[in-house]
C-alpha cells in the first residue's frame, strides 16, 4: 500500500476527538494553567473562533454545554447563501462579504462539503411579468456578486431563463396549467450544516485547540470562566488570558447589556418521492412579498425539507425550538401554490426550527414594530467593559469572517501574541482536496461529499468488519460505519449526538426512534481513537 493510500484510509493527524481525549484534555484546562483564549460556545461560529485562533498559534479552549452544532448551525437551510437577498435590501457589504465566503468555501476551505446547488424559479400565473422582470434582475445581480467574490463560473454557472418544458423537466411536480417558463439560478449548498461544524472543530483540535464537549460555563470574566462538567456534575474554572462568547441566541445570558432578538426559521421535511424526482431545488415567492421565497431543497438522502419561515420570538430560549403548527401551515400554503397536488398535514414526516441570534440595536423600551426580516444580517463584534469579547449576528455562511473579526478583537483587547492576520481563507478543513482528488477516491460518492479525502477510512471500517456496511435503517443510506467514525473521531458521546447531529436521521421522530439500538450498540464497541 502506497503512502497516499495509507493516508487515505486513517483520520487526519491530530484530529480525532472522542471520549478519552475529552477527559484528558479537560483535566488539563481545568487543572490550573492559563490557556491564551477561551471560546464558549461550539456553534459554526465558535469552532470557526478556535480554529482562527489555534491557527494563528494561540493556546486555545473551546467549550460547549451540550455538543458541536447543538443550537442554530444544525437548523439551517443547508444552503451557504452568496448574499442576493442583501443586495435587494441594499446591505451591499453584507452581500459581498456573503459571496466573497461562499468562494472561500466552494474553492478553497470545504469544497467536499459545499458545491453548487441549481434552483428553479417556476413563472406560474401567481407570478406577475413585474415579479419575473424583478428576479431575473435580482438573479443577474447575483452572478456580478459571484464575478466580484472572483468565482469561477465552472463552481457557480450562470443563470439563465427556462422554457416551460425544461422548468417541468427539472421540477416536475410544479403544476403544468398556465407554467410560462422558469429562471434557472445556481447558490452554494452545504452537504450538512452539522458536518460543516464537527470538520471545523476537528481541524481546530488539529491545530493544538482543545474542543470540549458536555462543558457548561456558569460565569464569564476576563480572565476565563467557572464551569462545569455536564457528564459527571463536577465545577471547576478555566483559565485564559481571553475569552471569546460565541453563544449565538444565548449570548445575552453571559454577558450584561446585550440584547439579541431570535428569529426562527422553520423548514419541514417530506419524503423525497412525495414531491418526486427533483434534480433542482425550487423558489417559490411568498405571496404579497417581494423578496422573500419558501425554499425547496432536495437532500439526496430521501428526504426532501422546505423552508423557511421568519417570525420574532419571546420569552425563555429553548435548548431546541419547538415547531408550531402556523408554521407548518403557512410552508404547505406557499408549496401548494404551485404543485399538482398539494402536499397534506399527514404527509409532513418531520420539522426543525432554528433561532437566528440577531442583535436588537433598538432603543430599551421601545416596541418590536420591526419585522425579524427585516433586521440586518450583519454581525457584530462588542468587548464588555470587562474585556470579554462577544460575536452575534451573521450566518452560517460568514462564520469565518465572524471568526476573524472575534480573534482580532480578542488579540487587542487583551494584546494576547499572534500573527497579525488570519490564515482561514486558505486553510483546508479535514477532508478538503481539490475536485480532480476527490473524484479519484476510492468511496462512493455520498461518503466523499461527507468525509471528503476520509471516506475512504470510514469505507474501510465496513471493509474490515462487512456488518458495519449495513444501514442504520432498511432503506436509509447511512450506514453503521459512519456511526462508529462519529464515535472514535468526530466526537459523538451519546445515540443523540449520533443521530441527530453526526448524521440527520433523527429529524424523523419514527426513523430516531428505530435507529436508537443500533446508535447505542455501535457507542458500545466504540475504542479509543487511536485504536
Amino acid at each position: 500500500m502506497s503512502n497516499r493510500d495509507r493516508a487515505d484510509r486513517t483520520a487526519a493527524p491530530g484530529s480525532s476527538l472522542d471520549a478519552t481525549r475529552r477527559t484528558r484534555e479537560l483535566a488539563r484546562a481545568a487543572g490550573g494553567g492559563t490557556a491564551d483564549l477561551l471560546v464558549v460556545g461550539l456553534g459554526a461560529t465558535g469552532a470557526g473562533v478556535a480554529l482562527d485562533a489555534a491557527a494563528r498559534g494561540l493556546d486555545v479552549v473551546a467549550v460547549d454545554a451540550h455538543d458541536l452544532a447543538f443550537g442554530t448551525s444544525r437548523w439551517s437551510s443547508k444552503l451557504i447563501h452568496g448574499g442576493l437577498r442583501y443586495l435587494a435590501a441594499g446591505q451591499f457589504d453584507v452581500a459581498h462579504e456573503s459571496a466573497v465566503e461562499r468562494g472561500v468555501l466552494m474553492t478553497r476551505t470545504a469544497p467536499h462539503l459545499v458545491t453548487a446547488q441549481p434552483f428553479v424559479l417556476p413563472l406560474t400565473p401567481l407570478v406577475s411579468r413585474a415579479q419575473t422582470s424583478l428576479a431575473w434582475a435580482g438573479f443577474r445581480a447575483g452572478d456580478v456578486l459571484r464575478r466580484a467574490a472572483r468565482t469561477p463560473r465552472q463552481v457557480l454557472p450562470v443563470p439563465r431563463r427556462l422554457t416551460a418544458a425544461e422548468t417541468r423537466h427539472l421540477a416536475p411536480s410544479v403544476r403544468a396549467s398556465g407554467l410560462r417558463g422558469g429562471l434557472l439560478s445556481w447558490d452554494g449548498k452545504v452537504t450538512d450544516d452539522a458536518r460543516l461544524v464537527t470538520a471545523l472543530a476537528r481541524t481546530a483540535a488539529a491545530h493544538g485547540a482543545r474542543v470540549l464537549t458536555r462543558v457548561r460555563a456558569l460565569e464569564l470574566g476576563s480572565t476565563g470562566a467557572r464551569v462545569r462538567d455536564e457528564l459527571t456534575g463536577e465545577e471547576g474554572e478555566i483559565r485564559a488570558r481571553a475569552v471569546v462568547n460565541a453563544t449565538g441566541v444565548w449570548a445575552g445570558g453571559l454577558v450584561e447589556g446585550l440584547r439579541v432578538r431570535p428569529s426562527r426559521g422553520t423548514h419541514l421535511v417530506l419524503r423525497s418521492e412525495r414531491l418526486g424526482a427533483l434534480p433542482a431545488g425550487l423558489h417559490i415567492p411568498v405571496p404579497g412579498e417581494t423578496n422573500r421565497f419558501v425554499l425547496v431543497l432536495p437532500q439526496g438522502d430521501g428526504r426532501t425539507y422546505v423552508g423557511l419561515t421568519d417570525e420574532p420570538v419571546d420569552g425563555a430560549i429553548p435548548d431546541v425550538p419547538e415547531v408550531p403548527e402556523t408554521d407548518i401551515g403557512f410552508l404547505l400554503d406557499v408549496l401548494g401554490s404551485v404543485l399538482d397536488a398539494p402536499v397534506r398535514r399527514e404527509e409532513v414526516d418531520g420539522a426543525f426550527a432554528g433561532l437566528r441570534p440577531l442583535l436588537d440595536t433598538s432603543e430599551p423600551g421601545a416596541p418590536d414594530s420591526v419585522r425579524t426580516s427585516d433586521i440586518s444580517r450583519r454581525h457584530a463584534v462588542l468587548t464588555s467593559a470587562d474585556g470579554v469579547v462577544t460575536v452575534v449576528g451573521g450566518k452560517l455562511t460568514t462564520y469565518r469572517r465572524m471568526a476573524q473579526d472575534a480573534v482580532d478583537a480578542a488579540v487587542a483587547a487583551r494584546g494576547l501574541p499572534s500573527p497579525p492576520s488570519s490564515p482561514t481563507a486558505t486553510l483546508p478543513l479535514v477532508g478538503a482536496a481539490a475536485p480532480e482528488r476527490l473524484r479519484d477516491l476510492p468511496a462512493r460518492a455520498r461518503l466523499v461529499r461527507r468525509y471528503g479525502t476520509e471516506a475512504p477510512a470510514v469505507l474501510a471500517l465496513a471493509e474490515r468488519d462487512p456488518a458495519l456496511a449495513e444501514p442504520v435503517l432498511p432503506g436509509h443510506p447511512v450506514t453503521r460505519a459512519e456511526l462508529l467514525w462519529a464515535a472514535r473521531h468526530e466526537g459523538a458521546l451519546d445515540p443523540a449526538d449520533l443521530l441527530d447531529r453526526r448524521t440527520r436521521i433523527g429529524l424523523v421522530p419514527e426513523d430516531r426512534a428505530e435507529a436508537l439500538a443500533v446508535a447505542a450498540e455501535i457507542l458500545s464497541r466504540a475504542t479509543p481513537s487511536g485504536v
